[in-house]
């Protein structure tokens, strides 16, 4: 097989090897059967492109064609022309795939359901990796860059997971990469052989190396793989960790449901972490509200509704936002003759909740806050625009207790046809068993309310379910006839299957996620935290709107209209809508004499205005925080500065080491100058290995300064491009010229004479070397100079040494273990 044959079937390997670290996150292994494939597609062409030859980039585009044909072929070929050809039609089922992929993977939990999109996602993102390692390692032949998109690929994994991917994963993709660079120093080694090396690492008899070229490049894939694993196990282990938490999670600490330092949360699917946040060691507290409502009970806070149901989860449909206007519209469906009241509340989130939906009690009539915001009508929510998020937020909210009496809900006339369609659409694939459940249970039923009351008593009460937030989550059919089955779960395990059967009976149903209203604090307000996560079916009735129900056993509260009916005379009137004046806020102090019910309940009695409502901080000040981060910073400025120390170090002991002061005569005077004067101490060096140090340093400062070594040359010939290159003139030029010959005086002279003035030598020609360099060029080769790879090849040979060191030692023993097994053999044929 060929060095390059070698290589690609190296990055194919690799890269196959590392795409394992993306297996946890998808339900199924399918996907990376066809991602093998197509793959190997993609690196036979490369390996035919480079046969030819072809040029670079027209090995790449080959690449690219054949990736997409192969995509085509195994996404879209109904589509396609001949199968394989991408059209137009093609390409609109591309960007569809991509789309829904994009959406599924913000949705599901791990491990998501293996959808089209999301196989599209990852089958493609694997060729994209899989191209850039090809294109590194072998088109270009560098492949230790090549183990930057790999240990991307395994960083996504591992970030997606939350450490999920576990240690086998690293170990196979970090095995993939070594295979890549042994791969490469084998065809390096077999191209070049042994090459001068300058100065010698070890010497031998009289002082010099005979072998002092440049050890196997074979090395060199050890060496960076040492490193790099070491950099990828160490640095994990001194950054703070971050965790995960309902509608984003949360870091750990006060502001993040653990103990410690402040943590953030940042925005993702509202059912990502749903179950995460109601299994929080402590209720985290991410929003406090004051509401004028006489009673919160029906307080709960709306993110978004979940309106599609697609079989394998339930999602948000794709709808056009606008600006928030002022006021709100009405809500849909709500009839004058249905009983409301109007409420107003002021809500303050923590500082550490980032949330792109914004928390509000549905119906919302009137919306006062600061900020990028969108409204989404259909679902009535407000969304955060250009990375807007709730963190910090105060803000006023007014809305709509709505309370329709039984005999309302039950004469509900027929809703619109074109929100039947939409809200009672349920996939082909939903078991025929959640159907037939329904309709079991509502056996009897008069009207759409009697039987959605039905279902909501089935799940809380009559049919022996149980709450758990430990059970396995799920959103798609699979969940739900699990659910069914073994009877236990949570909230969304309990909305979804009641809006997924009051679909099948003909009921428009969506699912709303939110809190539950929270805790009363000592001073009046509400405190909202992690574990009042919720999930709840919203059903449709016309005059009255969208309708809550909870089926949740023991979570929040049922609703009035949907408990049993209460003797006569038991159930409380609704109360008074309160006036539009008494929603507005007042600036001016009130006595608390004169202070109405509505406006204390408030808090905008006295100096309790509703703008003193205290924002939650990230839960202040830390030292674990503090020396977490402190930690990171010294770790990653030591990790900068290791070049530039390790060159000065380099620096200081060459020339140091080979230069000592050298008399007139054999004391401490100094020689004697033809004008009479005397001249200061002469550097000499007797030392050959000396003389290859200080070759040696000049030929870094030249390949820090941009100038690559050229160890095939001879030093004249090395000093002569040096000269050339570097702009050398005059005095410097003469001094490269000097250890040029000095040089060859060590490699190739029977005697090696005494070299003088070598250091200085040195010096002057680093001098001239900077003098020709531009300013960045001379700040690169300070900060992280070229010539510091020698001290990764200096650590590897030091290990190989010991390595050779151990097995000589062990090679003795196995040896005389062997030949007393062998000894013993004829005695015991002849027993």
């Amino acid at each position: 097989m060929s060095g390059q044959a070698r290589l690609a079937l190296c990055a194919y390997a690799a890269t196959l090897l590392t795409a394992g670290s993306l297996l946890p996150l998808v339900d199924g292994a399918g996907w990376i059967l066809a991602a093998a494939f197509l793959l190997a597609l993609q690196s036979g062409a490369g390996v035919l492109a480079r046969r030819v030859p072809l040029a670079r980039p027209l090995t790449l585009a080959l690449q690219v064609l054949i990736s997409v044909l192969g995509l085509t072929l195994v996404f879209v070929r109904d589509t396609a022309l001949l199968w394989l050809l991408p059209g137009p039609d093609a390409s609109l089922r591309f960007a569809e795939l991509f789309s829904s992929g994009v959406d599924d993977v913000n949705r599901y939990a791990i491990p998501a359901p293996a959808t089209e999109g999301i196989r599209l996602l990852l089958v493609a993102g694997v060729l994209v990796i899989g191209l850039v390692v090809d294109a590194l390692a072998v088109t270009y032949r560098s492949a230790a860059p090549a183990g930057l998109p790999l240990l991307a690929l395994y960083t996504v994994a591992a970030g997606l997971s939350q450490g999920g991917t576990g240690w086998v994963w690293f170990l196979l993709a970090a095995v993939g990469y070594l295979l890549l660079l042994l791969a490469e120093g084998r065809d390096r080694l077999s191209a070049w052989g042994r090459v001068f090396g300058g100065a010698p690492r070890r010497a031998g008899p009289g002082g010099l190396d005979r072998e002092s070229g440049a050890r196997a490049p074979v090395r060199t894939g050890r060496r960076i793989g040492v490193v790099a694993l070491g950099v990828a196990l160490a640095v994990p282990a001194v950054l703070p960790a971050l965790g995960g938490g309902f509608l984003g999670g949360t870091g750990s600490g006060p502001g993040g449901g653990g103990a410690g330092g402040g943590g953030l949360i940042s925005a993702v699917s509202p059912l990502v972490s749903l179950q995460s946040s109601l299994n929080q060691p402590q209720n985290t507290e991410v929003l406090r509200y004051r509401t004028n409502a006489p009673d919160n009970r029906d307080m709960y806070l709306r993110i978004v509704a979940l309106d599609r149901f697609d079989g394998t989860s339930w999602r948000s449909s794709e709808r056009a936002v606008k600006d928030v206007p002022t006021p709100l519209p009405e809500p849909p469906g709500l009839s004058p003759a249905i009983a409301v009241t109007e409420v107003r509340t002021n809500l303050s989130a923590a500082g550490s909740y980032k949330q792109s939906w914004l928390p509000m009690p549905y119906p919302a009539t009137r919306v006062s806050i600061d900020g990028r915001w969108r409204f989404e009508p259909a679902g009535r929510t407000l969304v955060g625009d250009r990375r807007q998020t709730t963190a910090g937020l105060q803000y006023s909210v007014g809305s709509l207790v709505v309370r329709p009496t039984r005999e309302q809900l039950a004469e509900a006339p027929a809703p619109p046809a074109d929100l039947m369609r939409e809200y009672t659409r349920v996939p082909e694939v939903l078991p025929d068993k959640v159907a037939q459940t329904a309709l079991r249970i509502t056996r009897g039923s008069a009207n759409d309310f009697e039987r959605a009351t039905r279902l909501q008593d089935w799940f809380a009460r009559d049919g022996g379910f149980r709450y758990d937030t430990e059970v396995e989550s799920g959103t798609g059919v699979a969940a739900i006839s699990r659910f069914l089955d073994q009877k236990e779960g949570f909230c969304v395990h309990f909305s979804f299957s009641m809006a997924a059967m009051a679909r099948t009976l003909g009921i428009p149903a969506r699912v709303a996620v939110g809190f539950t209203p929270g805790a009363e604090q000592p001073d009046g307000t509400f405190s909202v935290g992690l574990r009042d996560a919720h999930a709840w079916p919203e059903l449709y009735f016309e005059g009255a709107g969208w309708t809550r129900f909870e089926p949740t056993p023991s979570r929040g509260t049922v609703p009035e209209y949907a408990q049993e009916e209460a003797p006569a005379g038991d159930t409380p009137a609704p109360a008074e809508p309160v006036p539009g004046e008494a929603a507005q806020p007042s600036a001016a102090p009130v006595r608390p004499d004169e202070c109405p019910e509505q406006a204390r309940r408030l808090g905008e009695c006295g100096a309790l205005a509703p703008q003193d409502l205290a924002v939650q901080a990230d839960g202040g000040f830390s030292w674990r925080g503090v020396a977490a981060t402190v930690a990171v910073v010294a770790v990653v400025v030591l990790l900068l500065l290791v070049p530039l120390l390790w060159r000065l170090l380099a620096r200081s002991r060459r020339l140091g080491a080979v230069a000592r002061p050298r008399s007139g005569t054999d004391g401490a005077q100094p020689d004697a100058t033809p004008d009479g004067g005397t001249r200061g101490a002469v550097c000499v060096v007797d030392d050959p290995a000396g003389t290859l140090a200080v070759w040696q340093e000049i030929t870094d400062t030249a390949w820090d300064l941009g100038i690559p070594p050229d160890e095939a040359q001879t030093p004249r010939k090395a000093a002569a491009r040096i000269v050339r290159l570097g702009g050398l003139a005059d005095e410097p030029a003469a001094a490269m010229h000097r250890t040029a010959r000095a040089v060859e005086q060590v490699l190739y002279a029977p005697e090696p004479r005494q070299a003088e003035g070598l250091a200085e030598d040195a010096q002057t020609v680093r001098a001239g070397l900077r003098a020709s360099a531009d300013r960045r060029t001379r700040l690169r080769a300070l900060v992280l100079p070229r010539s510091s790879v020698r001290a990764v090849w200096a650590l590897s040979e030091r290990w190989a040494l010991v390595a050779d060191r151990v097995s000589a030692r062990l090679r003795g023993p196995l040896e005389r273990v062997t030949a007393a097994l062998r000894r013993r053999r004829p005695a015991r044929q002849r027993s």
